[in-house]
């Protein structure tokens, strides 16, 4: 039987684009949850940053409190003062009045240092949300466009996989089997072409007598170091180290 090497070319050329098609579709949801890890850490961010505020406005809320406690206390302070009995005591009162003062002083201060800082915490709060929301809009169009070519990608696996049906039902059975059992041990790639008496793959040297065998299109005969199925072409594009190459990523 003469072997139709034209048809196994084609169910190669199907295979690897096939292959490729599916690399490209299983590589596209880590690219997806990539997406989705930048968009999270932009939400995070501005998380931190509301949450930096909170803390802000938690402290500043103390400090108030602690002055509205310690005006209280010189205002009893001062009230008590009419009721001493002697110097001693109202000097002690007066100690009390002056170290409260200058503990409302601190606070005081405190509470502007809260202030500016809760500003400062603000810009930074609404540039966040800027940068959230610009990089938001490019991540989603991403995620649209993997999207976009996940479906292409599986619409066209689908395409190839029937036009491979359609070739298997064409190929002689023996040789079929030959194929597939090289295609899978050899990542991809079962045939090599010849070009100028090598393997276009390996590089091997093909013998004379294996060639006359190969003009006589009877049989298949592969490559004595690579081990997949020659075959002889005058097409300078027929598959070779770069289809193999791409067989395998």
């Amino acid at each position: 039987m003469e072997i139709d090497f034209e048809k196994l070319i084609r169910l190669q050329g199907l295979d690897i684009d096939i292959h490729q098609a599916q690399v490209l579709l299983d590589g596209i949801p880590l690219q997806q949850a990539a997406i989705d890890q930048k968009i999270a850490a932009g939400s995070q961010a501005v998380t931190a940053a509301k949450d930096k505020l909170a803390a802000n406005q938690k402290k500043r809320r103390e400090l108030e409190s602690e002055v509205k406690d310690v005006r209280a206390r010189i205002t009893q302070h001062k009230s008590q003062q009419a009721q001493v009995k002697n110097n001693k005591e109202y000097s002690a009162l007066l100690k009390e009045i002056e170290d409260d003062q200058r503990r409302i002083d601190g606070l005081e201060e405190s509470i502007i240092q809260e202030m500016l800082q809760a500003d400062d915490i603000e810009v930074e709060i609404r540039a966040a949300l800027d940068l959230q929301s610009k990089d938001k809009t490019v991540l989603e169009a991403d995620k649209a466009a993997l999207a976009k070519s996940a479906g292409e990608a599986e619409s066209r696996i689908q395409d190839l996989g029937r036009q491979r049906e359609m070739l298997l039902a064409q190929v002689d059975a023996e040789q079929l089997t030959l194929y597939q059992r090289i295609f899978k041990k050899k990542g991809g790639v079962a045939l090599s072409a010849i070009r100028d008496d090598f393997c276009a793959l390996c590089h091997m040297r093909i013998r004379p007598q294996m060639l006359n065998e190969l003009l006589e299109k009877n049989k298949l005969i592969t490559c004595e170091n690579c081990g997949r199925i020659l075959y002889i072409t005058l097409d300078t594009e027929a598959p070779g180290r770069e289809e193999a190459e791409a067989a395998k990523s």
